[in-house]
């Protein structure tokens, strides 16, 4: 049984949509995802992460990062790369964060633009792969291949960087078969964590345009939920942590129509860790005769994930097994991912 883990980690993040981008990908639309559509200067840089200083997350955080995220950081001009690092090296240079993490494509990773970025204290680079499969990658136009994930991860590691990989699961051509098949090559790369965000239809894209036309059908989230646990257990049973599941829920993307369908929900990534949850606990109910009433005792902070969204979870396993949980037991002496059943 896998260990829960706390979080210790804050993750600052400063959007900067579009930019460096050399074209606009068919599922993209930052402005609404990060709720930005100008560029960020120095002064909102620093009302951003002075207020993250004064939050509680800050004061219990273990490790502090500041992050560049809704472009392409290492196709921006070296003069804004500076720019947004100068930016931000006090807080790295005062010890009030420990790194700086930024997300770019992987054909735009050079040796040139990575010593820039090691000066200032950039130690995190995500790769927005999106998918490990070449035919993917050219019906959603990426403009890059496997290859070049490939090949800018191990430039990253060879340069001294952690490398993070995000995936959007459901992209136009893409299977759970192949999806799953394509994280076997993500594990063999070893990338120091993972993103998944399964592909929406936003408004406005030409994703949007395909779904109208009957193009393109998205994931719903019953598939979602079930390919993002597969591969959460896939990739974090070989020790690559699954570090985010679903897009930020930004007041943007909650206006009505903004999404105009894919797996979309606002508690995405709870309904994930809900369904590993469920499945990590069932062998300790496979001995529990149907129509039995039983107790369960579980850890304070694992309660929720038992219970899933709105107890839809707990539900499903009532089903399932054929049995009623009558109570709940909080009992800190059970060990993470563990329960105790009583009858």
């Amino acid at each position: 049984m896998v260990k829960a883990r706390r979080e210790t980690r804050l993750i600052v993040p400063l959007f900067i949509p579009n930019e460096g981008c050399p074209h606009r990908c068919i599922y993209c639309n930052q402005e609404k995802v990060t709720e930005r559509s100008a560029p960020l200067e120095r002064e909102a840089i620093k009302e951003i992460i002075n207020a993250s200083i004064e939050s509680e997350k800050y004061r219990r955080a273990r490790i502090k990062e500041i992050a560049f995220f809704g472009g392409t950081f290492t196709n921006l001009s070296e003069e804004r790369i500076v720019y947004y690092l100068e930016s931000v090296r006090p807080y790295i240079k005062d010890g009030m964060f420990q790194w700086i993490r930024v997300s770019t494509r992987p054909d735009t990773v050079t040796p040139d633009v990575l010593e820039i970025m090691k000066e200032y204290g950039v130690r995190v680079v995500e790769i927005g792969a999106q998918s490990m499969d070449d035919n993917v990658l050219r019906l959603s136009r990426r403009g890059h291949t496997v290859s070049d994930i490939i090949q800018a991860v191990n430039l990253l590691k060879e340069n001294g960087f952690y490398a993070g990989i995000q995936l959007m699961p459901g992209l136009p051509g893409d299977t759970k078969e192949r999806f799953i098949s394509g994280l076997e090559r993500v594990i063999e790369l070893r990338p120091y964590s993972l993103r998944l965000y399964p592909a929406l239809v936003l408004k406005g894209t030409v994703l949007h345009r395909w779904f109208r036309e009957g193009r393109y059908s998205p994931l719903d989230v019953e598939e979602a939920v079930e390919i993002c646990a597969d591969a959460c257990m896939m990739l974090e049973d070989n020790g690559i942590p699954v570090i985010r599941i679903g897009l930020f829920n930004s007041p943007s993307l909650l206006k009505d129509g903004e999404v105009v369908a894919g797996p979309w929900h606002q508690a995405f990534g709870h309904l994930v860790r809900s369904r590993i949850y469920q499945r990590r606990i069932t062998p300790f109910l496979a001995g529990i005769q149907k129509g039995s009433s039983i107790i369960l005792r579980v850890r304070r902070e694992e309660e929720p994930l038992l219970r899933g969204y709105k107890n839809q979870e707990i539900k499903k396993l009532e089903q399932r097994m054929g049995i009623r949980i009558t109570s709940i037991i909080l009992d800190e002496e059970i060990e993470y991912g563990e329960i105790r059943i009583e009858q």
